[in-house]
């Protein structure tokens, strides 16, 4: 049984920090590409950032520069460093990966940016 658990979230002022986190179970975690995805009230679920099992990375342009995903295998985890937080980074942040042909979500983690 796969399961993805975000922890991490919570209240921070503009400009500061958080790291997110997802722990795994139930895949072959150092084979599998993983993927941070948002999802801000009223909109869409938007792709936040992905890393393969290779470690190579690709963000949304709006995130570039600020946050950084990474991985430990030997943890089975995926982490989000988020830096120089602004109120539009205001979420739900999900952990996602494609695993044998089906998608896994965790149940997500708030992320509010305000002052």
């Amino acid at each position: 049984q796969v399961q993805l658990e975000e922890s991490g979230g919570g209240l921070v002022q503009p400009g500061g920090s958080l790291r997110l986190s997802c722990a795994t179970s139930g895949i072959t975690f150092s084979v599998a590409t993983m993927g941070w995805y948002r999802q801000a009230p009223g909109k869409q679920r938007e792709l936040v950032a992905t890393i393969t099992n290779g470690g190579r990375t690709n963000y949304i342009e709006s995130v570039k520069g600020r946050f950084t995903i990474s991985r430990d295998n030997a943890k089975n985890a995926l982490y989000l460093q988020m830096n120089s937080l602004k109120p539009e980074d205001t979420a739900v942040y999900y952990c996602n990966t494609n695993w044998r042909a089906l998608s896994y979500w965790g149940e997500g983690t708030q992320v509010t940016v305000s002052s």
